[in-house]
């Protein structure tokens, strides 16, 4: 496998990471955490925040491998930082390094 293929792998890893870690956020804010507060049913919650901290440490161990594989900048690498913390935004990370791929 050549470095440039494997580079590829590693970033198409982190676009199903990154939709998958934000369909876990959304689910945990607005599926899990009604059921806790609004029914008191807290097991939601309970395995969706496991999967969705799992999806996270996937997401920032990708992020940091990516970084150091592409050479990425701080700048670039703080935004998908961030954008792991606020609904849907994990979306546009992928959508941005999908547009990428295919350029």
């Amino acid at each position: 496998m050549s470095q440039n293929s494997s580079n590829s792998t590693m970033i198409k890893n982190f676009r199903m990471v990154a939709m998958a870690e934000g369909i876990s956020y959304l689910l945990l804010l607005f599926i899990a955490m009604p059921l806790k507060y609004l029914l008191d049913f807290p097991l939601a919650v309970k395995y969706i925040g496991w999967a969705h901290g799992l999806l996270f440490i996937g997401y920032m161990v990708l992020l940091l491998s990516c970084w150091l594989s592409h050479g990425w900048r701080f700048s670039r690498v703080a935004f998908f930082s961030f954008a792991s913390l606020v609904p849907f935004l994990p979306f546009v990370v992928e959508k941005q390094l999908k547009r990428e791929m295919t350029a």
